[in-house]
């Protein structure tokens, strides 16, 4: 996989993430966006695991640095999101994460950043944190 097929998956994943206020039915939509990633395999229970996961780290529920796993038995998918700095930036909460999911033997392993944006979860690029 290409890094900037890599960097795609990672951000859609946790673009289902920032979500996590909606229904599952509509964090389903973002399975289309993963495709060639270990998430393209992901059912509706992976997901919500991941969700229920991605939901934890980022509202603090856990120290930094600590992985926090998810699995899912039936499928046998797994992966693992940790909070590796928590810091504001223009007045906001934000957070680097580093997200790693398995499905089916293919594997991914990503860093991104989301900040907190009218109480929601949203993706940040680097160029956003320093005002460009």
């Amino acid at each position: 996989m290409t890094r900037s097929r890599s960097d795609f998956v990672i951000a859609a994943l946790l673009g289902a993430a920032c979500i996590l206020a909606a229904p599952v039915a509509t964090a389903q939509n973002w399975v289309t966006l993963l495709k060639n990633t270990p998430a393209e395999s992901f059912d509706d229970e992976d997901l919500r695991l991941f969700l229920d996961t991605a939901r934890k780290v980022l509202d603090g529920g856990v120290p930094e640095n600590q992985p926090v796993s998810w699995e899912n038995p039936k499928s046998r998918n797994r992966g693992e999101i940790t909070a590796l700095r928590r810091f504001e930036s223009k007045g906001r909460a934000c957070t680097e994460v580093r997200v790693r999911n398995e499905s089916r033997s293919r594997k991914s392993d990503n860093r991104r950043i989301l900040c907190k944006v009218d109480e929601r979860w949203r993706l940040v690029s680097e160029a956003q944190l320093k005002g460009k």
